[in-house]
């Protein structure tokens, strides 16, 4: 096994004990983007040299008996909406050619604190605003789309360019890519981990997390980036003592109530995918967890929510640029901001009481079980030039909106998500299950995560 195929548990306590150090894994990752970025256009940028300094840092602190903890020297790639001080971030907009960042994101300067190494800066959708990250191609098949919007940091964990990357998740930007490219992806609580000197899209269901090839591994890193910053309005309260997220090795999930949707979250979604996720929830179960059917609620107004929320709120973030210069935004996002201008206050404000009531109504849902489990997106990877999925039925749905549509309640509610891969369908392209809970309940889905993940064969680096 090369270094670039370890995990980042697997790295770290390969550190530790010096059996592998911080430049050889580092020198490794560097060479696999090498071997793979120009197939896949993960990396807006990739800083080299600058991670082989950081490298050779943690080398001779690791030799000192400086030892940060596990992300110590673990090579990393940052969605490119994050700051990062003296660095470029271009939201891969023409809008942003000439940007500089002046000081760190708070979660890049908990991840150098942590003395993990920057490799680059990963794409993103343009400015985050679509679900397809059109620059990439994905990591199983390079005819298909990578998902998005934070597809190059899925990408570059999928393909060993990266042992663990941040995306940004506002309808499902985490989740989707890590699901339609077989990695894991968490979407915290809203308000865990702090946004400051992250690029908006939607003030109000913007979320940063791990993207990873281990449920373990995400703990690993979420451990890093939690913790309240008053920069940050949304930043919840300072916790009485820190959680360990840390899966465990048990297995046993006896007591666990596992909730199945009996409604939405398996309308309109390919019978391949159906199969994989019920197949998943049966072998919870054979680990000793219950599964309670549930009703999820208000489901007529998800769309029209998720929506009513986010694009009024991106058109009035990007309002003077989009007026200075609008030529310089894809024709895609432009549309998507213009309309924003469009849209009435009044349906703005009915989609925040809507969340509100929908909020209520997952608090008392979430009262029957203590996680749900339900698919990531209705459907594999679609090819690069496809713009709709057609369902048996003859309903015709947007690629955009199919991948939001299961993704999006989680942004609206803020309750924490994970997925996670449980299968391929016949062309061999990822499907993935994502595990809901309570707010703050990360530990939990973590646990249930990492006692499926446990049944599974290990997963490596997919070959391009």
């Amino acid at each position: 096994m090369q270094p670039y195929e370890l995990s980042v548990a697997g790295a770290a306590e390969a550190v530790r004990s010096r059996e592998l150090s911080p430049v050889e894994l580092v020198d490794s990752v560097l060479h696999r983007i090498e071997e793979v970025e120009p197939q896949l256009g993960a990396y807006v940028t990739v800083m080299a040299d600058e991670a082989l300094r950081a490298a050779h840092e943690a080398e001779r602190e690791v030799a000192a008996g400086r030892l940060r903890g596990p992300l110590h020297g673990i090579p990393m790639g940052l969605k490119d909406l994050i700051d990062v001080a003296g660095t470029a971030t271009s939201a891969s907009s023409r809008v942003r050619a000439d940007h500089r960042a002046e000081a760190d994101s708070t979660v890049a300067a908990r991840l150098a604190a942590a003395g993990a190494v920057l490799l680059g800066k990963t794409h993103t959708h343009e400015f985050a605003y679509g679900l397809t990250t059109p620059q990439t191609r994905n990591a199983r098949d390079r005819g298909r789309v990578a998902g998005g919007s934070s597809g190059g940091s899925a990408v570059a964990v999928a393909a060993g360019a990266a042992s663990f990357a941040l995306g940004t998740d506002t309808g499902g930007s985490i989740r989707v890519p890590a699901a339609l490219n077989g990695v894991v992806g968490l979407k915290p609580t809203y308000g865990l981990v702090p946004r400051r000197g992250k690029t908006s899209l939607s003030w109000s269901l913007d979320h940063v997390g791990p993207i990873t090839r281990t449920v373990e591994d995400a703990a690993l890193v979420l451990s890093a980036l939690v913790g309240h910053d008053p920069r940050d309005p949304a930043s919840l309260a300072p916790a009485t003592a820190a959680p360990d997220y840390r899966p465990g090795d048990a297995a046993d999930l006896t007591g666990l109530r596992v909730g199945v949707p009996r409604n939405y979250y398996f309308d309109h979604v390919d019978p391949q995918v159906v199969a994989a996720v019920r197949r998943a929830t049966a072998e919870l179960k054979s680990l000793g967890a219950r599964l309670v059917e549930v009703e999820i609620p208000m489901t007529r107004y998800i769309r029209a929510t998720q929506w009513g929320l986010m694009v009024p709120e991106a058109t009035a973030y990007h309002e003077r640029t989009l007026r200075a210069a609008p030529e310089l935004y894809g024709a895609d996002v432009r549309v998507l901001l213009e309309a924003g201008e469009l849209m009435p206050v009044g349906d703005h404000l009915r989609a925040q009481r809507s969340r509100t009531l929908m909020r209520q109504a997952w608090t008392r849902l979430l009262e029957e079980v203590d996680v749900i489990a339900a698919p990531t997106v209705p459907t594999t990877a679609v090819k690069a030039d496809e713009e709709t999925v057609t369902w048996p039925d003859g309903t015709v749905e947007g690629v955009a909106d199919a991948y939001v549509r299961l993704s999006a309640p989680a942004n609206i509610t803020g309750v924490p998500s994970l997925t996670l891969p449980v299968g391929h369908d016949t062309a061999g392209l990822p499907i993935g299950m994502q595990l809901l809970g309570r707010p703050l309940g990360e530990s939990v889905l973590l646990r249930v995560g990492g006692a499926y993940e446990r049944t599974r064969p290990a997963r490596r680096p997919a070959v391009v």
